[in-house]
């Protein structure tokens, strides 16, 4: 299924920044009509002549005056940035006192909101101005009686003391916009400028401007910054409650052909079950096992989506766990009465496995031996058939309609990949 051209504009610029916690989610910004400008070369020539040149007339990634900055490329009212040149002082309740510390956390410039719906929050963003190329994360060499934390420590402890959760840490180099609700946890992006001077940076550029310019700040209550950003966390429970809700869907549906695999095993073989020695010793270990086998399955998509396993053709065709899902797919989609009594996508997904887990190669596909604990193929034997008391195995026959009820609840959650 072809994705909205939204979504992947949306995807490409946080794949570029790579936020560091939740800021904003893509149902959020598409709820607010937060879109990524393809036509920005205009906002883009603007942001250029807002910085410093060199002698050839090259801008220099450098902010050299914030208010002007702010200004001309985001379009805020100088007078809505107090603490600015020309616009109102700080007032004392943007201050956070740290008595144990002898000293007291203050930010340089405040965006006020002029018509703020609710007077208990007139205050839409704190930004703190650092010296050109300040680490935004090393604590820098202070006096031993100060707080000995990095600027986005300190940064995130002014907003939550303040109430005002949102906040820009500006070294000139760097825009970060910071997120830190005083009851949750915090997150931040960071623009870096050097990157978004670039043509190449223009979806960078384009995804700061959506997020900070003048309309975002003071237009319709519901599409502002603000609402995004709370937004983004009511869209992050909601998701996350939808997805437990597939991955036990998905866990009962494995069980299910589990046990029609003991079934049959009993029929078949003489020294009893598939599950009966595991069952009898400790039942929990089937539940690990088949919860084991879905996170191995959920860390293979994510993988694969982002390209992190081998693209050789090989791999994709024989191996990969989306190119097992489009056939099983597709045998659904043309023998649907059968697939309960199809077997071979188990075995697949074994060998899948054991190759994460082992290593191997075969013309251009080179996969590096992860090991580790996860893909362990001697922590539940029993996935691979083998019997306690035998320890020869006998591949489960665990249906391929099971696996493709599994897999289709793992891929898809409300028309978008799980990754």
């Amino acid at each position: 299924m072809a994705k909205d051209p939204a979504i992947l504009a949306h995807q490409e610029w946080l794949g570029y920044v790579q936020p560091s916690g939740l800021v904003v989610s893509i149902p959020a910004l598409l709820d607010a009509r937060a879109y990524v400008n393809r036509n920005i070369a205009p906002d883009h020539q603007r942001f250029l002549s807002a910085l410093p040149t060199d002698r050839d007339g090259e801008p220099v990634p450098d902010i050299a005056d914030f208010p002007a900055f702010a200004s001309s490329v985001f379009g805020w009212a100088p007078e809505d940035l107090y603490g600015a040149p020309g616009a109102p002082a700080l007032p004392e309740t943007l201050e956070a006192p740290l008595p144990a510390y002898s000293e007291t956390l203050r930010p340089t410039y405040a965006l006020h909101d002029f018509q703020p719906a609710d007077p208990t929050r007139e205050w839409i963003l704190l930004i703190e101005v650092l010296p050109t190329g300040t680490d935004l994360d090393s604590v820098a060499v202070m006096e031993s009686r100060r707080w000995q934390a990095s600027p986005q420590a300190r940064f995130e402890r002014l907003l939550r003391e303040t109430g005002v959760p949102i906040g820009l840490l500006v070294n000139g180099r760097q825009i970060r916009l910071v997120y830190a609700p005083r009851i949750e946890s915090s997150g931040s992006i960071t623009f870096n400028l050097p990157d978004m001077v670039k043509v190449a940076g223009r979806p960078i550029f384009a995804a700061l401007h959506e997020l900070l310019y003048s309309d975002r700040m003071f237009g319709d209550p519901k599409e502002r910054l603000p609402a995004i950003l709370e937004n983004s966390r009511k869209y992050q429970n909601v998701v996350s409650t939808q997805l437990a809700g597939q991955v036990l869907e998905a866990l009962y549906e494995l069980l299910r052909g589990f046990q029609a695999a003991q079934d049959q095993s009993k029929n078949v073989q003489l020294h009893g079950g598939l599950l009966d020695d595991i069952l009898a010793r400790d039942p929990n270990l089937v539940y690990a096992g088949l919860l084991t086998t879905l996170l191995r399955l959920v860390f293979l998509l994510y993988a694969e989506d982002r390209g992190l396993l081998s693209t050789d053709p090989v791999y994709a065709n024989y191996y990969s766990v989306t190119g097992l899902y489009e056939r099983l797919r597709a045998d659904a989609g043309r023998y649907p009465d059968t697939m309960y009594q199809r077997y071979g996508a188990w075995a697949q997904l074994l060998a899948l496995f054991r190759l994460i887990y082992a290593g191997g190669s075969h013309g251009g596909m080179r996969i590096p031996p992860r090991e580790g604990y996860l893909f362990d193929p001697h922590r539940y034997p029993f996935l691979e058939g083998r019997h306690q008391r035998t320890d020869e195995p006998a591949i489960p026959r665990v249906s391929d309609g099971v696996l493709y009820h599994v897999l289709s609840k793992l891929m898809v959650l409300d028309g978008e990949r799980l990754s």
